[in-house]
């Protein structure tokens, strides 16, 4: 029986009109949007319950990838997306924290190019709204998004915090005091509404004769679904029941989506619930953990709303056709427990905060701050294992949509090649025309790491170079079907993606010289672009640690 979601992408499909010719002479407006903390499985088109008309939408209307792969963490992957390198080459190899001697510096260096930097000197305009999170300065400017590239921002400079109240919310290069305090404020809406201002304005300056095609970039970075658990209630409401049935049923339910979309072989077999999480039936704090996946589904939902705004303001400008759209996660479903003390913030009030996990307060108000835990999370990465921080699938795959009504031709199809992050700004160098510099501003700019998937948008044949991953320790490398993965301090495992992407049947031991010659590739791999290793930087945190006691 042909699914709900599948009708819809169906309809869209032949409502969507006929396509009309585009002038190649154009270069597109990029826009490439990005979300937080969301696995691969929960938003409609990938299968999951969350409604989200917008993003289904732009996938009936374009292409969706099966396999495409994030750095599992959220700095590491904004460094990588904007730059076209892997993480570690850029500074922020693991988080925004200053970490020298021992590890990473934590803030973008100057052996990289951002897309926008990239972009501006090809003469498109520039803007971002959202999320930054790839530096540690708050205080200093040098790498904020006005001096990387963009011409007008407005997000925060931090990563995670209260949607109500976020902190270092900025408007270009101003903090923003107060605004926060807005009963109406509430961040990803903020997101939303400054995405939409940055379109309408550049449209409106740019609406003179001979000018009107300016094309721009735009760099949409929500918080959403990232923790704390903070919605609107009435978009919380929308959702009253639709978990009822626990984590065992729905992942079931949405893995035969999965199948039924094309997304996932119906060979590969469901992973087993997580051993640490107990079955549906035995779980305790049933309201609570309902209310859990309620709130995380509502945040999705609200920047599906805000996508959708955005949409309009391009079909109203006139500007759908050219203007090439992707989406993604930065990292899979996340599986983190907040305890008390582990984060303080405070409401509109001034109040503070506490986080915690209490199943005797239902989060979703500016007053909580809680996380959905790593049973639901589990669901989020459906048909995967594990989550944020590691490098089995679930904590790497992605979502990915690419929507460019006047250059693809094949509505609602689905790509099976690999890709990750690199690609990015690859691609939109390709599309766009746009050189990628051997130096800028005086400083040796690292090579490309990435692969234009420009060959996506017409077939689902592209020549792949190996893949590379590693984040605390936790590391990959993928050639063809093999991938070979690690957990920190674990043996390789190897696995035939083919057989088995959802990692149940170790083939290690019976392919030794896979497993040695992948393994050589990825040492190699790690000397190349500067990966340091997880142990000296433990080691380094502890001396650290040491010496202030002294």
């Amino acid at each position: 029986m042909t699914s709900p979601v599948r009708r819809v992408i169906r309809g869209q499909q032949a409502a969507y009109g006929k396509r009309r010719k585009m002038n190649m002479e154009k270069k597109p407006n990029v826009i490439v949007i990005l979300n937080d903390d969301m696995g691969y499985s929960d938003i409609g088109c990938y299968g999951g319950e969350v409604n989200t008309p917008n993003l289904d939408s732009l996938a009936a209307q374009g292409l969706r990838l099966s396999q495409f792969y994030n750095t599992a963490r959220c700095c590491p992957s904004r460094a990588s997306l904007l730059t076209g390198l892997h993480p570690h080459q850029t500074g922020v190899g693991l988080l925004t924290k200053d970490q020298v001697p021992y590890g990473y510096p934590g803030s973008l260096n100057r052996n990289c190019v951002t897309i926008a930097e990239a972009l501006k000197s090809a003469g498109y305009s520039t803007y971002m709204s959202g999320k930054w999170h790839v530096t540690g300065n708050r205080s200093t400017q040098e790498n904020w998004p006005r001096q990387r590239g963009f011409d007008r921002f407005f997000g925060t400079i931090a990563g995670a915090g209260n949607y109500f109240n976020p902190a270092t919310l900025t408007l270009d290069n101003e903090k923003i005091p107060n605004v926060a305090r807005d009963p109406g404020f509430y961040y990803t809406d903020a997101i939303s509404e400054y995405a939409v201002r940055f379109v309408q304005e550049h449209l409106s300056e740019h609406a003179g004769a001979g000018d009107s095609r300016q094309p721009f970039f735009m760099y949409v970075a929500y918080t959403a679904p990232h923790w704390p658990l903070q919605a609107w209630e009435e978009d919380i409401a929308k959702y009253r029941g639709r978990f009822d049935k626990g984590w065992d049923v729905l992942r079931q339910e949405r893995l035969e989506q999965m199948v039924e979309m094309g997304l996932i072989d119906p060979k590969w077999k469901l992973t087993e619930r997580d051993p640490s999480q107990p079955e549906w039936k035995d779980a305790e704090n049933l309201e609570w953990q309902k209310r859990r996946m309620e709130v995380y589904a509502a945040q999705i939902d609200r920047m599906d709303q805000g996508i959708g705004k955005l949409l309009k303001a391009l079909q109203d400008g006139g500007q759908m056709e050219d203007t090439l759209i992707l989406f993604l996660s930065d990292n899979g479903g996340c599986a983190e427990v907040l305890t008390s003390g582990a984060f303080m913030t405070s409401n509109k009030k001034g109040e503070p905060v506490d986080s915690c996990n209490d199943p005797n307060v239902m989060p979703g108000s500016e007053n909580t701050f809680q996380s959905y835990g790593v049973a639901w999370a589990n669901l989020s990465n459906t048909p995967f294992r594990l989550y944020k921080h590691w490098i089995h699938e679930g904590g790497i795959s992605t979502p990915f949509i690419m929507h460019w009504p006047g250059r693809i031709k094949e509505r609602g199809g689905i790509r099976h090649t690999p890709g990750q992050l690199t690609d990015i700004m690859a691609t939109i160098l390709d599309v766009t025309g746009a050189q990628y510099p051997e130096e800028y501003q005086g400083n040796r700019i690292a090579p490309l790491e990435g692969k234009s998937m420009v060959p996506l948008l017409d077939t689902d044949r592209m020549e792949r170079k190996m893949l590379f991953w590693e984040h605390e320790g936790n590391a990959a490398v993928r050639e063809g079907k093999w991938k070979l993965v690690r957990k920190h301090a674990k043996a390789w495992e190897l696995y035939d993606m083919q057989e088995d992407r959802t990692e149940t049947m170790d083939l290690s031991a019976g392919h030794p010289d896979i497993t040695v010659r992948l393994a050589a590739a990825y040492e190699e791999w790690a000397a190349r672009c500067g990966v340091i290793s997880w142990e000296g930087i433990m080691t380094g945190e502890r001396l650290a640690r040491e010496a202030r006691k002294q």
